[in-house]
């Protein structure tokens, strides 16, 4: 818990789960949603917030909880938290002209202009509600620009640093979520840009081709999105740490996580927050507060390690290259399989968590001495390194084959039986000429006795 005058934030990655995803990010125009009715039916005091949403989203916005559990609002949640440089000289900012659309923005060093929104921290949780998930934003800034507000929260699949060092590179399905606000407007429209990398200019919001963010799709008319911002002064001992903070100069926001994940499993590893100069989506991008880990990430790996024994080798237990697997659960396509590398290892990364059934097709001249087929288990944010492997073994097979000849044709008759414990008690008999064998395929190693009657 973050208490009120707490003075380091907390900056423990958001929790995460297996969500329920109703749409891909970027079809969420074209769907039949289900408005949510703002404002909790017990709250005390003027509220914008999501209906099953236990976040308060003030009218008046602040940080402090004002209702009873199961009530929450910033004070009393495990939030990401990101402060940006200190405003002046040494503050960074895009620069050279950079706008929404420019996949490695220029940053620059410099103030940022008194008329535009020099910010100061931005924050993220992730509630996680019985009525479903929901994403909680909020930007704060030095002072009240004199024109609109424009906020946008950037989230990033890679955290892969681009070639300025600062911003990751972006991936198809990255997501722009913009917060915009008329001039002495208290509650704003949220809109959800997606990045896309290929295809026609026409599904660009301002770009005329691909890479670009896609046309916006405005969450808070869907009922998917809420928000507000502070129109009174916000007390040090209310701010959970912010400091004392004038009118105008905190915004907060609510978003139906289940509009922005898509189907499958979902995973943004980090968000960044940053101011445009105009509310012209292809204005030139001012300040920004760098790249934060989000922990958003319900994605998991499959992890499968695969030996074998082989005793001409040092170690005799070796790994299997080259062994298919066949893989059903979650969303994979029908017919999924991986092949062991020459470590022995196959692996299926960014999947959904859950139970997968894991089937080797075993090679010809070995026997699976592990269970075949297995459950294997996804965890969400695990990866091919930490994931907890689901193991096979094998062991290869010998042919036996025991025979008598008699050195007289006919002179003597035989009885042939290997493992009389277990197989019948004459498993061959020599023929006229008193000769014959018996084979045994298929075995494992171990230790095989045969015996051999001459002449019964």
């Amino acid at each position: 818990m973050l208490l009120a005058d707490s003075p380091t934030p907390d900056t423990t990655p958001l929790r995460s789960r297996r969500w329920k995803h109703v749409a891909a990010a970027a079809g969420i125009g074209a769907l039949t949603l289900t408005a949510l009715m703002a404002g909790p039916a017990l709250a005390s005091h003027p509220e914008v917030s999501l209906a099953g949403s236990n976040f308060e989203i003030d009218t008046d916005a602040n940080l402090r909880v004002d209702d009873p559990a199961p009530s929450i609002d910033w004070a009393n949640v495990t939030q990401v938290r990101k402060a940006d440089l200190a405003s002046g000289s040494g503050d960074d900012s895009f620069g050279q002209g950079a706008k929404e659309d420019t996949a490695v923005p220029t940053v620059v060093d410099g103030s940022i202009p008194p008329n535009k929104s020099d910010l100061l921290n931005f924050g993220l949780y992730l509630e996680e509600a019985a009525a479903g998930d929901f994403l909680h934003l909020y930007w704060h800034r030095v002072q009240e620009p004199s024109g609109t507000t424009n906020m946008d929260f950037e989230f990033n699949k890679s955290e892969t640093l681009s070639a300025n060092g600062v911003t990751p590179v972006r991936s198809a399905g990255d997501l722009l979520i913009q917060y915009d606000l008329t001039q002495g407007g208290t509650n704003p429209q949220l809109f959800l840009s997606t990045w896309v990398t290929t295809g026609a200019g026409s599904q660009c919001e301002a770009s005329n081709s691909t890479p670009c963010w896609g046309d916006r799709v405005n969450l808070t008319a869907q009922g998917l999105a809420t928000g507000s911002i502070n129109t009174t002064a916000i007390p040090n001992a209310q701010s959970d740490g912010l400091g004392p903070i004038s009118a105008r100069t905190f915004g907060e926001a609510t978003v139906d996580f289940d509009a922005l994940g898509g189907t499958g499993c979902v995973s943004f590893g980090s968000a960044y927050l940053k101011s445009r100069s105009s509310d012209s989506f292809t204005a030139a991008l001012k300040d920004f507060i760098a790249p934060t880990a989000t922990g958003l990430n319900n994605c998991g790996a499959l992890k499968i390690v695969k030996t074998k024994k082989h005793a001409a080798s040092t170690p005799s237990t070796q790994p299997h290259a080259g062994v298919v697997f066949g893989v059903t659960g979650g969303s994979l396509p029908a017919g999924t399989t991986v092949t062991t590398n020459a470590s022995g290892v196959a692996c299926l990364a960014g999947i959904e968590s859950g139970s997968y059934t894991v089937t080797e097709t075993v090679p010809a001249g070995y026997a699976v001495t592990s269970a075949n087929p297995q459950t294997g288990v996804v965890v969400e944010d695990t990866t091919c390194e930490t994931a907890t492997p689901v193991t096979f073994t094998n062991m290869p097979l010998t042919n036996i084959t025991v025979s008598v000849n008699s050195q007289i044709d006919g002179g003597t008759a035989s009885t042939i039986d290997c493992d009389a414990a277990v197989d019948p008690p004459f498993e061959a008999t020599t023929g006229a000429n008193g000769d014959g064998s018996l084979t045994k395929n298929d075995l494992l190693p171990g230790t095989y006795t045969c015996v051999i009657v001459i002449d019964p």
